[in-house]
């Protein structure tokens, strides 16, 4: 039986390795934190596309009855004028709409999965380096652990240590000039927003927020800012951010600044990255997937979505085709256009969420959007971002 090592449990290696585990792959899992974090990354959007995914491994229906479920967004001037409705999905099929959940949760769902399928997860293994033989390949951890397998496969996040063996001189995570902020917050007398998910063009920062039906409040930030490093953003504290989050969206419209004022618990800063081409997917016996080779915005609400995408296809490569070289090479061929055509789409909206202090700007912005949103709304030229739709059963290469 051959075996695989994936290095990161969280959407993309989880997701490789019960497929990888289906079509009959020796599989263990390689996890850099401690133990599990129930609050990682707080929330994403799981779009139409990786809901498909997901119910191909009968997950669908975990994820969907812990989440959000959010086929619209209403968009909102600074001034509090509501300038339209846009689907956040298929546009004729709102009801195959996208859900956002816990980060968390959605972990804990593959996670769980992971155990039923009794593939192991090894937690508290950074990946140090790598060594590759004819015959195998051999994962060296910072703890002096060593694991050897057939392939490895790095699931390993933007600054991917897998990346790096792959080619050194791979492409940097270019910044958007946009820091996200988020957290959860309980407003008195906020009402649920069901199906909905609400973006705020603020004057001096874009907000957004869902309500779900037990009051707690999901929201989140972008703020235009100087270029910015991780490990510098991190050092801000929550209080920190609050204050500014306060100050940016003071004069914006209810419930943005009441949201503020109750938000709760950590705040964390990242600046919004992406990684637009990655000329080589894969060296000798090691891959990438997900966000290690494809790093997307949240504003096109596909990064789990597509490290998802990236899962299955790549086992039903390895399934079908004579060798890892063929299945990582046609693995390259099936989803490169599609993560690149993602990432310039993200790129795109980021554009639209960067902030003028120019008062004309603002109102020439607000004034345009609504003849925008209204062609969006039933437009279905982004209908490629959530009807692509992916078969376990279909052959690879012709075969099956």
């Amino acid at each position: 039986m051959p075996r695989a090592l994936i290095i990161g449990s969280g959407v993309a290696g989880p997701a490789t390795a019960l497929f990888l585990h289906r079509a009959g792959w020796d599989v263990e899992i390689f996890e850099a934190a401690a133990e599990p974090d129930a609050y990682a990354g707080l929330f994403l959007n799981v779009a139409t596309n990786g809901l498909a995914v997901l119910d191909q491994l009968g997950l669908r229906e975990r994820l969907v009855a812990e989440g959000h479920r959010a086929p619209h967004m209403v968009m909102w001037s600074s001034t509090g004028k509501r300038l339209g409705t846009v689907p956040n999905g298929p546009a004729r099929e709102p009801e195959r709409g996208s859900v956002v959940v816990r980060r968390g949760i959605l972990h804990r769902v593959l996670r769980e999965a992971v155990h039923e399928a009794g593939i192991p997860i090894m937690f508290g293994a950074r990946l140090d380096r790598v060594e590759q033989k004819d015959a195998a390949v051999r994962a060296i951890f910072a703890d002096g652990r060593t694991a050897t397998g057939d392939l490895l496969v790095g699931a390993d996040g933007v600054g991917s240590p897998t990346r790096r063996h792959i080619d050194p001189g791979a492409p940097a995570l270019a910044y958007s000039g946009l820091v996200g902020l988020g957290g959860f917050a309980r407003v008195p007398g906020l009402a649920p927003t069901p199906e909905t998910q609400h973006m705020v063009f603020g004057r001096r920062s874009f907000f957004g927020y869902l309500v779900r039906e037990d009051g707690e409040v999901y929201w989140f930030a972008s703020i235009t800012h100087p270029a910015a490093d991780r490990a510098a953003l991190r050092a801000v504290g929550a209080d920190e951010w609050l204050a500014t989050l306060r100050e940016l969206h003071a004069d914006d419209p209810y419930p943005v600044p009441q949201i503020l004022e109750h938000a709760t618990g950590e705040i964390g800063g990242y600046p919004i990255d992406d990684l637009a081409h990655v000329p080589q997917w894969s060296r000798g016996r090691v891959v990438v997937v997900g966000d290690a080779v494809h790093a997307t915005s949240p504003s096109a609400g596909q990064g789990a979505s597509l490290a998802l995408e990236d899962a299955i296809t790549l086992a039903r490569c390895l399934r079908d085709l004579d060798d890892h070289a063929a299945a990582f090479a046609e693995y390259q061929r099936l989803r490169q256009p599609r993560a690149e055509a993602v990432v310039g789409y993200a790129q795109a909206i980021n554009k639209q969420k960067r902030v003028t202090k120019s008062r004309l700007g603002i109102a020439i912005r607000d004034a345009m959007l609504p003849m925008f949103l209204r062609k969006a709304r039933d437009d279905t030229r982004n209908d490629w971002l959530y009807n692509h739709e992916i078969a376990w059963e279909a052959g690879v290469g012709g075969r099956r």
